[in-house]
């Protein structure tokens, strides 16, 4: 189905998705979006596409194919974690919105309260109902991410997920009802068994991977001894700025929130 109400042959910066890797020219060290007319120019079809908008006085659309394809010298598709640092900082911001949008998109092709389908969209992106013209906005997930400090020493907990020896700081979702800073105190309590205080607005990031808003805090050991869940953790432990084990990489606010504590230790 083609969501794009209006396409010109304006030549416009297309977001073409294949699974969960992005079309980019590759040209020596220059990573760019392709500004083109319409992906008949580089033999793709899309099975999905939508419009963003205009950037830098041209439009914007996002789209997924299906395969490959055959795109010509100089493009290829890669995954948005490793073009971070590479592509242009607006554009991968606007890479990660589309991610998020055309996914959604995709997914939201008929209306949650009578089943119709919701064709339409008004201009805050919201997709409405052809038959009863209910609204439905597109959704993202808010998730805490907190960095426990404890005198000199920060908390760092190996998830199951992760590979061997790789610690990040505390994060969870946020559960229907709940304050920010409520979420904080929970998600620490269950997953390392301690009690925290004098939590702290930190910074956020959006995190197009999972469709979330990472929403970072601070904040202060308060008592309890660690005791891990075993189910999402597996280990946590108080490290100081000078013997920390494998961290995230500089793209994620855990690697901020790290690299904050780091420099408080000078």
């Amino acid at each position: 189905m083609d969501t794009i109400t209006s396409e010109t042959r304006t030549p416009g910066w297309w977001f073409v998705f294949h699974k969960d890797k992005m079309l980019v020219n590759v040209e020596a060290d220059r990573v760019s979006v392709p500004c083109i007319e319409s992906l008949s120019a580089l033999n793709l079809k899309p099975s999905w596409k939508l419009s963003l908008g205009n950037f830098n006085n041209r439009p914007c659309y996002a789209a997924l194919v299906d395969g490959n394809g055959f795109v010509g010298d100089g493009m290829v598709f890669e995954g948005l974690r490793g073009l971070f640092g590479r592509l242009d900082d607006s554009f991968y911001g606007l890479a990660g919105r589309a991610l998020q949008l055309i996914r959604w998109d995709h997914t939201h092709q008929y209306c949650t309260r009578c089943g119709s389908r919701a064709q339409t969209r008004n201009e805050e992106g919201a997709q409405i109902c052809a038959g009863c013209g209910y609204l439905s906005y597109p959704r993202i997930s808010p998730a805490v991410i907190v960095a426990v400090l404890k005198e000199d020493r920060l908390l760092l907990a190996h998830n199951s997920r992760f590979a061997k020896n790789w610690y990040s700081v505390i994060a969870g979702y946020v559960d229907m009802g709940e304050a920010l800073e409520d979420c904080v105190k929970r998600e620490i309590r269950e997953e390392v068994g301690i009690e925290v205080k004098n939590i702290r607005y930190f910074g956020s990031q959006s995190w197009p991977f999972t469709s979330s808003l990472m929403v970072g805090f601070t904040a202060e050991y308060e008592s309890g001894d660690i005791s891990v869940d075993n189910i999402e953790i597996e280990h946590a432990e108080w490290f100081s700025a000078d013997a920390l084990p494998d961290i995230p990489g500089k793209l994620s606010i855990a690697r901020e929130l790290i690299d904050w504590f780091v420099e408080n230790q000078k």
